[in-house]
């Protein structure tokens, strides 16, 4: 749909307008949102968190950049994981989702320790966890299958991205130009400066934007959270690269 020469905001009464918004907020996973044509608080919340995860400023307010995202082709989501191997690691991430640390205790608490025992390590060393919970996913799955694990045993991210073998991987860059590169069961890569770093397991890739299962995180993506939650981030976000053990 053309844009439709003035910005659409809350309180504009052009119902066509509004309507059309409100149907691809929805087709886009912005919603939901009432298809009514009233362009009220649900609707400009929703193209707050459009605008949000696109990196646009998040007024609520559909001017020609947002609408020119919002309309953008249909984003056809890939969420099936190529090999059986990704598929069950993804599934063994679903089941930890809401495991929290222990209060008052930073990187500790049951299931956080046996994540950090999985790679080696004491748990009371309190150490950053994001990269055990990966390794701890795809251990599970490796033993439930009956297959050797090839994901590095590490709990360093930046390590895992070393030394992860070079077939594997897929540089941030071709990443960004080609988000078909990026397949469901692929571990992403950031590096924060200082050899710090956060990792997290794709559960779906939809155009631009990557569905996640992370650990040590929280709802504002901190490196140090504490609990294993989902979450949607930018390919843009991703500096270093994906290890995709499907390859």
């Amino acid at each position: 749909m053309a844009y439709p020469g003035k910005a659409a905001r809350r309180g504009d009464g052009r119902i066509a307008v509004g309507l059309a918004v409100q149907q691809r907020l929805n087709e886009v996973g912005c919603g939901p949102v009432d298809v009514d044509g009233v362009f009220g608080g649900q609707t400009e919340s929703s193209v707050r968190l459009l605008q949000t995860r696109r990196g646009l400023l998040p007024d609520g307010v559909v001017g020609p950049l947002t609408w020119e995202v919002l309309f953008a082709e249909p984003r056809v989501p890939r969420t099936d994981a190529p090999v059986p191997l990704l598929r069950v690691t993804l599934e063994k991430a679903a089941t930890q989702l809401g495991v929290r640390e222990t209060p008052g205790t930073p990187n500790r608490g049951p299931e956080v320790d046996a994540y950090l025992r999985r790679v080696g390590l004491d748990p009371a060393g309190g150490f950053a966890w994001c990269q055990a919970f990966v390794y701890w996913c795809f251990d599970e799955a490796a033993k439930s299958l009956l297959w050797p694990n090839p994901c590095v045993r590490t709990a360093g991210v930046l390590r895992h991205w070393v030394d992860a073998p070079p077939a594997t991987r897929v540089h941030a860059d071709r990443a960004f130009d080609d988000p078909a590169l990026v397949r469901p069961g692929a571990v992403f890569v950031i590096d924060h400066g200082s050899g710090r770093g956060h990792a997290g397991l794709v559960t779906a890739v939809v155009g631009g934007e990557i569905e996640t299962i992370e650990g040590n995180t929280n709802l504002r993506g901190s490196r140090e959270g504490d609990g294993v939650l989902a979450r949607v981030r930018t390919l843009g976000e991703i500096n270093v690269g994906f290890v995709d053990y499907g390859r």
